[in-house]
């Protein structure tokens, strides 16, 4: 059978519901209170998936309205709430915004977000000639996410995979996407490499903030939606032992 983005994103909530109906899902050894800022495409696919291994979700956008349904389907461990909400309600945080959006956020939510995990899927727009996009390019993505949101355990992660590609990665026995991820902070790392999992994917570690070059846009292994040995491949990492 195909499944086109419309079918994919809609089975999602039974998924949570009935996480039986996944094949080899397996439910977080230890659910962790999330939160999801920007349950747009990818944020809201990844945070579905979340719910249904056990985790408990608190999901934020710009039209909170529209997310009250999808957490009705979801069922009691999926909320919503405004940001700060929750950045204050979560251990871990996945951004997944415009990134023109973060340095606000990052004055916002600094106090709750201290000393958080932070999952950090945004991405400067391409094609523009703003500042954020000049910085991105000079410095690399991963440390201007790392400045603007100062004090958290920051790692760059699903910022180069497509909603899409995680959601039919969800639905299979073999064949998972490679989710590419790098950050300073060891055990930061460790805790969204199991939220990768979490979200039926393989983590694939490219190493440290600067290593997440690799991964941006321009680099080899942005929207490759490809597996993890061939994402290994294509980042230059060893295969997996």
């Amino acid at each position: 059978m195909k499944f086109t983005r419309r079918t994919l994103l809609s089975a999602i909530p039974a998924l949570a519901a009935n996480p039986a109906l996944v094949p080899g899902l397996a439910l977080a050894a230890a659910p962790m209170r999330l939160g999801v800022i920007g349950a747009g495409s990818l944020g809201g696919t990844v945070g579905r998936l979340w719910v249904a291994a056990g985790h408990e979700v608190m999901f934020n956008s710009l039209h909170p309205e529209e997310l009250r349904s999808m957490t009705r389907e979801l069922g009691i461990r999926a909320s919503v709430g405004s940001a700060l909400e929750a950045a204050r309600y979560a251990t871990a945080i996945l951004f997944a915004v415009p990134y023109s959006a973060l340095p606000q956020l990052g004055i916002d939510l600094q106090d709750a977000l201290r000393g958080k995990v932070v999952l950090d899927a945004c991405n400067p727009a391409p094609g523009t000639a703003d500042a954020l996009s000049r910085e991105g390019e000079a410095r690399g993505v991963g440390a201007m996410s790392a400045r603007l949101l100062p004090g958290t355990r920051l790692v760059r992660a699903f910022s180069a995979v497509d909603a899409t590609a995680i959601a039919a990665s969800s639905r299979r026995r073999s064949d998972i996407l490679g989710v590419p991820l790098a950050g300073d902070d060891a055990q930061a790392v460790a805790t969204a490499s199991q939220l990768v999992r979490d979200a039926r994917c393989e983590p694939v570690v490219a190493g440290d903030l600067s290593a997440s070059r690799s991964f941006q846009r321009g680099g080899p292994g942005f929207r490759a939606n490809t597996d993890a040995p061939a994402l290994r491949r294509l980042l230059g990492l060893p295969d997996h032992a």
